[in-house]
Parts: structure tokens; C-alpha cells; sequence
């Protein structure tokens, strides 16, 4: 088994609890996703930041029966989408929001892409998630491995989980835990369950993932795993930095070699810019523990993506300062 672990926040983490939950069963192979809530209030919680979890359906064009869980614990707001992977959609704390804007307005249904379009670019379809999961027979761009079409990014993002369970603690803090199931099988090739995890708790302006991903099969086989963290305004505008503790920072395509002398550095949205991609290796702390941070030109406002290293050792920073139309992001994004 493989630990993976993301944090993303708008200020200090805190530590989940483990206490006696409220525990319920969302979605399963015998129970069919249906609108339901449960609130704070309901469960005669007493907390300053009163708090719920949604669960619904969405309707009409390519995102036609796609389950979205949304968690709002007082003060930060986010979905979840479990029939992508269970993708974390969106996020805002207040009017501060984290992710982007995507030309693909649905939440698209993995039912209606072809990952092997577009050359193995299939997955841009359904991209515009704030957390997007790659992996986990592969990563990166499409290539051929032994006559194999490597898609774009691998099927993670587009694995609908078969389980989804929501964990509440019954003690302060109260912390709230989302977990899904995701299974990459296919015969003779593969066989990876996922079990992914999300916390918050009431309050909070951060929330983990923990992700263990389980070999199953009788044979040793290689994973890659990317977590595709993406944000654009209020953090991302002109003069926005890039700041983490770098050991060694490269180009990855021959456009990022022509700006390696701001790569932290962002620009304005620029027409025909397309992207820059750089490869980084952070230094950690004892722990394997670190931190990224984006933050707007003044440095009054920023997000930091957090991971440990011993399992997620490697950090891509990706650069998509196009216009606004075509998707002003940039991409913090760690990964095996």
C-alpha cells in the first residue's frame, strides 16, 4: 500500500481528530447516489460555525447523472465530484475562491469522453477541476509504450468511485471525512483500488487529502500519481509569485527554457503564450513535509499546496498564462 498526501489551504492546518462519527453510506454498488443532507443542527451539534454536507445529481448536456457531495463547514465551501475521481470541483472561502475558469463549463460525465481522442488529449474535456487526479498506470503527456496509447494523464479522473462514505466525529472539532473508492482494473493489465479521503472540519479555511493506493495483482507493478492543483484570480494575475523551498527547479519544454529567469514569476493573461512547465524538487523538513505557496503581486493574499515527500517527491509547476477565454491557470502540482 501507498500513502498519498495533499493539503490545500488558505492558512495553518490542523489536525483531524479520530473520535466516535455519525458514519453514512452515500453511495455503493446496492445504493443508487439520491439528494440528501445532513446539518449540524440535525445532529444537535453546538459549534460557532454551523455546518453541512449535500449530496446531488446533476442534469442536461454531458454532465447528465453526475453525483456532486458539497461540504460547507462555516467558512470554507467546496465539492467533490465522485463520478470523476472523486475530484474536489471547486472551493471558496468567503469571496476568496480557489480554482479557475475552464472553457468546459459542465462537470462532465466520464460516460461521454474518450480518453483516447484528440491524439490521447481525450481527458481536456472534462478538465476544470480545482484538484484533478492523475494517474495511476501513468502520468504526463500521451505517448506510446509498447504499442499502448499512454492517454494524457492516465484514468483517474475519470474512474467513478463505487463507495462513497461520509464520517462525522461526534467531539470537538467535529472534523468531516469523505471517503471514496476508486478501481483501476483491466485484465491481464492492472488491478489498483484507491481508497481517497478528504477532511475538513468546522471552521477550518483548509482541508487533506490521503490517498492509499493498494496493488492487488500477483505481480509487482509501477504506479504514477499527480495531484493537478489549479488556481487562477485572485491569486494568479500579473506579478503573482511562485514560492517554495527549491532544491533544484529545470525546464520541461523548450518555452520555459526562454523564461527559466522568472519562472516564479507570472504574467498578465497573454495571447498565444500556451504554457510553461518546470520540474521541481523541494527541499522537505525532517518529516518529509512541505509547502508550496501562490500568492497575488502585493502578497497579501495567497494558497498553499502542502505534501510530504516521502511518497510524492517530485513537484511540476505548470504555467498556463493564455488569455482569459482560452484558461488563465497555473498548476501546483505534486507527484511521484
Amino acid at each position: 500500500m501507498t500513502p498519498l498526501k495533499l493539503f490545500v489551504t488558505l492558512g495553518a492546518l490542523g489536525a483531524a481528530s479520530h473520535a466516535m462519527a455519525w458514519d453514512y453510506v452515500l453511495l455503493d454498488t446496492d445504493k443508487a447516489a439520491q439528494p440528501w443532507q445532513v446539518t449540524s443542527q440535525q445532529l444537535g451539534v453546538k459549534t460557532d460555525k454551523p455546518f453541512s454536507v449535500t449530496m446531488r445529481t446533476l442534469h442536461g448536456g454531458r454532465q447528465e447523472g453526475v453525483s456532486v457531495v458539497d461540504i460547507d463547514n462555516g467558512t470554507l465551501k467546496l465539492s467533490v465530484v465522485p463520478t470523476r475521481g472523486m475530484n474536489v470541483l471547486q472551493a471558496s472561502v468567503g469571496s476568496v475562491r480557489m480554482g479557475w475558469d475552464s472553457p468546459v463549463k459542465e462537470v462532465v460525465n466520464p460516460a461521454f469522453i474518450e480518453l483516447n481522442g484528440r491524439g490521447g488529449l481525450g481527458w481536456l474535456e472534462g478538465f476544470n477541476e480545482l484538484v484533478t487526479r492523475c494517474g495511476y498506470e501513468w502520468v504526463g503527456h500521451p505517448g506510446t509504450d509498447n504499442g499502448e496509447l499512454l492517454t494524457l494523464h492516465g484514468r483517474a479522473a475519470n474512474i467513478p468511485a463505487n463507495k462513497v462514505t461520509l464520517h462525522i466525529d461526534e467531539k470537538p472539532p467535529y472534523a468531516i471525512t469523505l471517503r471514496g473508492e476508486l478501481k483501476e482494473q483491466a485484465f491481464k493489465k492492472v488491478d489498483f483500488s484507491v481508497q481517497t479521503e478528504l477532511v475538513t472540519e468546522p471552521g477550518s479555511v483548509t482541508f487533506a487529502l490521503s490517498d492509499t493506493l493498494t496493488n492487488n495483482g500477483d505481480y509487482p507493478k509501477e504506479y504514477q500519481a499527480l495531484y493537478h492543483s489549479n488556481f487562477s484570480t485572485p491569486f494568479l494575475e500579473q506579478g503573482a509569485r511562485f514560492a517554495a523551498p527549491v532544491k533544484q527547479v529545470s525546464p520541461f519544454n523548450d518555452k520555459a527554457k526562454g523564461d527559466l529567469a522568472d519562472w516564479q514569476t507570472y504574467r498578465a493573461p497573454t495571447k498565444d503564450y500556451d504554457e510553461t512547465v518546470y520540474n521541481v524538487v523541494p527541499y522537505a523538513d525532517a518529516k518529509g513535509d512541505t509547502l508550496t505557496v501562490l500568492h497575488n503581486k502585493a502578497g497579501s493574499l495567497g494558497v498553499s499546496v502542502g505534501f510530504n515527500t516521502a511518497t510524492l517527491p517530485v513537484f511540476s509547476l505548470w504555467k498556463n498564462t493564455d488569455t482569459q477565454g482560452q484558461g488563465y491557470v497555473t498548476g501546483l502540482e505534486p507527484g511521484t
